[in-house]
């Protein structure tokens, strides 16, 4: 089995870089012993301009047959023989996935200890496998890989050149380029796709498959076209953990329209008022409140961070003071929602120079978020787990590093006057918390301490005397410049 991973870069980003991100040095050839053979990953080129590492898995076919032996599978004198003869040392599969995860697990995960700016970095990105069972032809595969950023190029295999009247075979020649994604992007659909094409497993699929699917599939599984495929595919159409899987999923999905207003549950409460005159729903009030703070602030290029569907990109283009927009999320089906939205491809040329969209994960530091006047989070901290924090907050107040950056969250307090909220319920079913105004202060004040910020409090939506408002606002402003912060 054979995979290569080609970059180019400049002498200002060398292609080299690759060595640090897959933590394999371009100079040495080195050899990692697997549970089916033996993975080889060597550079046949490497340089500043451009740079191939190649992963190379030599299967050792006795203990794969040795393995199915433990798990009890054959029996039929078909399935016996089919132990020996097979492509299995030949064509990528679940075998090359497994080695992808073994050999490059922290390039997976987007860790670099060396250079941490490199694993938010967005690169070119060529990936040629020679030979790739699949399941379904090249139309499937362009079905899987294009919605995911790459353009595809998968040419059958000829049966037998010299008997072109026999058709094609079941594998195909796979190149994927790219341009917009991340090498720990690049890995993880990989990961994923692979056995999906193969359609089939060379390994006891446990529970934990799911964890594995969620966490590899994280931004981008969810909003998948053929997400329901993938997932049954990918765990060998085992009904109960593909139902686990779907409703998991279901709940990212709704997680990633949270910013829309159908999310809202003050919505939900207005659509049952039969008075006339509406009140103007919370989450225009946070919009306009979010306006209001970046042009007290002067800020003329802004971050949207999180920003979901749009809905905010949208109304700040309303404002020319902001000439330079631009949202970033997660969920490249958010993106594709939000440019439909925009009509970016209908959009005048001046004004589509004013905004951009991009894919990217608020964990990682991130060079193309630098040099902003300001930055937002609107309704996205609560949709993090706890442990995470640190990142985002590193990643934006240590890397990024706005001039101004804006923080909204819900206020758990005022739940209680949501009367379609069940008592003890958060308000959407993917917010893993919804701090008090006292908790949510105490993060902020500690944040502002550590990356030499000030930071002011504001209420969004109506300020009850009793549990606050709605929505709370933090507005850091920086105070002390990033060389001093450092002297």
């Amino acid at each position: 089995m054979f995979l290569t991973l080609t970059t180019t870069g400049t002498p200002e980003r060398p292609a080299t870089d690759l060595g640090y991100l897959l933590h394999k040095h371009p100079d040495k050839a080195q050899a990692f012993s697997t549970s089916y053979g033996t993975a080889h990953v060597l550079y046949p080129e490497a340089d500043a301009e451009r740079c191939t590492a190649a992963l190379l898995l030599e299967v050792d076919a006795v203990a794969l047959v040795r393995r199915a032996k433990g798990k009890g599978r054959g029996g039929a004198p078909d399935a016996a023989l089919a132990q020996y003869v097979n492509d299995r040392p030949y064509a990528a599969s679940s075998l090359l996935a497994v080695a992808l995860s073994n050999v490059f697990s922290s390039a997976m995960k987007g860790v670099c200890n060396a250079r941490p700016e490199l694993p938010g970095q967005a690169r070119p990105l060529r990936i040629e496998v020679p030979a790739l069972p699949a399941r379904g032809g090249p139309d499937l595969v362009r079905k899987l890989f294009e919605p995911l950023g790459w353009t595809v190029t998968a040419e059958p295999v000829p049966l037998d050149t010299e008997f072109p009247e026999w058709g094609d075979s079941r594998y195909v020649r796979l190149v994927l380029e790219s341009t917009g994604l991340t090498l720990a992007e690049a890995l993880r659909h990989l990961y994923v796709l692979l056995p999906v094409l193969d359609d089939a497993k060379h390994y006891w699929v446990a529970p934990d498959e799911v964890d594995k699917l969620l966490r590899a599939g994280e931004g981008w599984l969810p909003g998948h076209p053929e997400q329901k495929l993938i997932t049954s595919r990918y765990l060998s159409r085992r009904w109960s953990l593909t139902r686990a899987a779907t409703e998991r999923l279901e709940l990212v999905r709704l997680a990633e329209a949270d910013d829309s207003e159908v999310e809202e549950i003050d919505n939900a409460v207005e659509a049952e008022t039969e008075t006339e005159e509406k009140p103007t729903p919370l989450a225009v009030q946070r919009r306009e409140a979010i306006v209001t703070a970046l042009r007290q602030s002067g800020a003329a290029r802004v971050l949207d961070l999180g920003c979901g569907q749009g809905q905010l990109v949208q109304t700040l283009l309303k404002d020319p003071a902001f000439t330079e927009i631009v949202g970033v999320d997660v969920s490249m089906r958010a993106l594709t929602i939000a440019s439909r939205r925009l009509k970016l491809d209908r959009m005048g040329e001046r004004q589509a120079s004013r905004v951009t969209l991009f894919q990217g994960s608020l964990a990682y530091t991130d060079v193309r978020l630098k040099g902003y006047d300001a930055a937002v989070l609107s309704e996205v901290i609560e949709h993090l787990d706890l442990p995470r924090l640190p990142a985002l907050e590193y990643a934006v107040f240590g890397s990024a590093r706005p001039r101004t950056v804006l923080v909204t969250t819900p206020n758990v307090e005022y739940n209680v006057r949501w009367e379609s909220l069940p008592a003890g319920h958060v308000r959407h079913g993917d917010h893993r918390f919804e701090w008090t105004r006292a908790e949510f202060r105490s993060w902020a004040e500690a944040v502002a301490e550590r990356h030499g910020y000030g930071v002011e409090f504001a209420p969004v939506g109506p300020d009850d005397p009793e549990v606050g408002p709605p929505t709370q606002m933090a507005v850091f402003t920086i105070t002390t410049p990033k060389e001093a912060k450092a002297a």
